[in-house]
């Protein structure tokens, strides 16, 4: 019960591999009435997880409840303590605060992003739209339709339209939901992943059809300077995709991960 109560993953797994002792610890219960499920449904003001933010706070007290679950008898889900409470209802009464912080964090960083995502839009469907060099007058096609660059351009501009486009969908879906618990486990952290993918990779699509398309813009003994410059264009962005690699892996890592890491740092409320 200790294991449980203070989120001790290791101690708990050591436990349950030793299945002749583990049935009758999971059956016992403390002094009101609470059995192992009923502990791992409270939210305490620690946050021992190694994750920082609500959202995947909450998505890892997720993981551990259902991680001690699957060890419990089917009964221990609808016991009742001495309050008259089941584990369930734990789980929704202790963790509401930590749900509207994540619910917050969640809405404020999707509409961030879905604007920077529309106007990344707007730009690439411009682009797309428009022809470098105009239309051949006798067969209407492009006039540097043999170009590598117009290739380049051409694609890289339609996958960005593409791009910032599913990406807007992804976030729009997170602002728009209900956020109920079980959002957090899979759903919510998910479609913030791809929408993140999404839309870095719209940005970079949109640099590479700036850099093709501008490529005919230039004499050709002045191109040289101007490859520099395309570099320094892209380094921002670089940068600023560098800084959410952290972000990165703690959402691919709780996604993929079915036992929470813990963490000896305090993360209060």
């Amino acid at each position: 019960l200790l294991a449980v109560e203070n989120r001790q993953p290791h101690v708990y797994s050591l436990l349950v591999d030793r299945k002749k002792q583990i049935t009758r610890l999971l059956r016992q219960v403390d002094n009101n009435g609470n059995n192992a499920l009923h502990l791992a449904a409270k939210c305490g003001s620690q946050r021992p997880w190694l994750t920082p933010g609500a959202a995947l706070q909450m998505q890892w007290e997720l993981k551990w409840y259902k991680f001690v679950q699957n060890y419990m008898p089917p009964r221990s889900c609808v016991r009742y303590n001495k309050e008259g409470q089941i584990p369930q209802d734990i789980f929704t009464t202790s963790h509401k605060d930590l749900r509207t912080e994540g619910s917050n964090w969640l809405v404020k960083t999707s509409e961030s992003c879905s604007v920077v995502a529309a106007l990344i839009a707007t730009v690439a469907f411009a682009t797309s739209a428009s022809v470098p060099g105009g239309l051949d007058d006798n067969t209407g096609s492009p006039v540097f339709k043999d170009k590598p660059a117009f290739n380049a351009f051409t694609i890289s501009s339609l996958l960005a339209l593409c791009l910032s486009v599913t990406a807007l969908v992804f976030f729009l879906t997170i602002i728009t939901s209900r956020y109920e618990a079980h959002d957090f486990s899979i759903s919510l952290p998910r479609k913030l992943l791809l929408g993140l993918t999404s839309l870095f990779a719209s940005i970079a699509a949109v640099l590479v059809s700036f850099c093709t398309g501008h490529i005919f813009l230039l004499d050709r003994h002045l191109r040289h300077v101007a490859y520099p410059l395309y570099a320094a264009t892209c380094l921002p962005v670089t940068i600023f995709a560098l800084a959410q690699l952290s972000l990165y892996y703690d959402l691919i890592r709780v996604i993929f991960r079915r036992v929470p890491q813990r963490s000896y740092k305090e993360y209060r409320h």
